[in-house]
């Protein structure tokens, strides 16, 4: 199991937190912290395996957490190691860029359902269980921890960027129940058409599978959703 410490200034988003983290399968709540020295101290007494870290905390953001726990993993080697699953509001890109130097596994921006935060939590328990499986890792099994294929490899047609790429497939698969290329557009800051570019390349390689949504009049809604493993296995 996987033990997760909660970090949320707000009582009750940590109890919804802790309530979601309890209903996916491999994960188990070992305590809950409302500041960034309770969040220290837990650590300590505690030993979690990750942390649901927000990143607005009263007396120390939570990007200051993590690099405290880095810095104290850094001076005893033999301490055990946490990871770090952001859960904020924080949206500015200065921000994410803090949390992903400080060693974040990933980000998610409220609000967000609750499939996405079980989607992150899976693939946090996949990659301990991997790991903790390895004795010497081949490139394969480095290749599945960080990703299928460095960003500018992944053979694009032309016209389409990596970057953006990455950012439509992270956007899609925090949404498991589907987009349409305009909320795809509005929740990447991307232009509808260009979204629906890359939407209709992840479809069209066996990535993402195309629903149609039929309403009153017009022409049905097309719809996105991210599968979890491509026809090739990647996920």
């Amino acid at each position: 199991m996987t033990k997760v410490l909660v970090v949320d200034d707000d009582f009750v988003v940590a109890k919804l937190h802790s309530r979601c983290v309890s209903a996916a399968g491999g994960c188990t709540v070992v305590g809950v912290a409302h500041s960034g020295a309770q969040a220290l101290r837990a650590v300590e007494r505690l030993r979690p395996d990750l942390l649901l870290l927000d990143v607005y905390l009263p007396d120390m953001d939570g990007i200051q957490v993590l690099r405290e726990l880095r810095s104290a993993e850094e001076r005893d080697p033999s301490r055990q190691p946490v990871d770090a699953l952001f859960i904020t509001a924080a949206r500015d890109a200065d921000t994410v860029r803090a949390a992903v130097r400080a060693g974040a596994l990933h980000y998610l921006i409220k609000p967000f359902n609750q499939g996405a935060l079980h989607e992150q939590l899976r693939h946090v328990t996949a990659l301990r269980a991997r790991l903790d499986g390895l004795g010497e890792a081949r490139q394969e099994d480095v290749d599945q921890i960080f990703g299928p294929r460095p960003p500018g490899s992944q053979g694009l047609p032309k016209g389409l960027a990596a970057g953006t790429a990455d950012l439509v497939e992270r956007t899609l698969r925090e949404h498991p129940d589907g987009l349409s290329a305009s909320e795809c557009a509005e929740r990447g800051a991307l232009s509808r058409v260009s979204a629906r570019r890359y939407l209709e390349y992840f479809a069209e390689t066996g990535r993402a599978e195309v629903t149609l949504r039929y309403g009153g009049t017009g022409r049905p809604e097309r719809r996105f959703r991210w599968l979890a493993r491509g026809p090739s296995g990647e996920g």
